[in-house]
């Protein structure tokens, strides 16, 4: 197992990890077998979409926005229950099938850690399985 830090720099921002993940990939000398990718965070969360174009991460976070969860009364005092909500949505963990060594991801796409409550300093944990 690996893991590496992401620092994010706003409040909701997606980041492309798909090279570290691919890094963690190589050191772990696995040919075939399944990479899994896991933010062990309540606020943060980690998928895989496009990344040849910029603008789907920003349509993601605009989506979400639109269900106005920063309007609602939520009983959780820390104030971060969007935050919650949203990682709860996206999800902690992403898997990809690794074969030859390489991750097996489609033409477009790109594995993205999300930020749901940044600024801050996170943790990504890659664990590969196989041989």
């Amino acid at each position: 197992m690996i893991s590496f830090q992401v620092s994010t720099g706003r409040k909701e921002e997606l980041i492309n990890i798909t090279a570290k993940v691919a890094d963690g990939v190589s050191k772990s000398s696995i040919d075939s077998g399944l990479c899994v990718v896991y933010v062990p965070h309540t606020t943060a969360a980690v998928t895989i979409n496009e990344n040849a174009d910029p603008a789907v991460s920003q349509d993601i976070l605009l989506g979400l926005s639109h269900m106005k969860l920063e309007s609602l009364h939520f009983a959780h005092l820390e104030g971060n229950s969007p935050a919650h909500i949203k990682s709860s949505l996206i999800g902690c963990s992403v898997s990809v099938i690794v074969e030859k060594g390489r991750l097996q991801l489609g033409t477009w796409q790109g594995i993205f850690f999300c930020e749901f409550d940044g600024p801050r300093t996170r943790k990504v944990m890659v664990q590969c399985i196989g041989t």
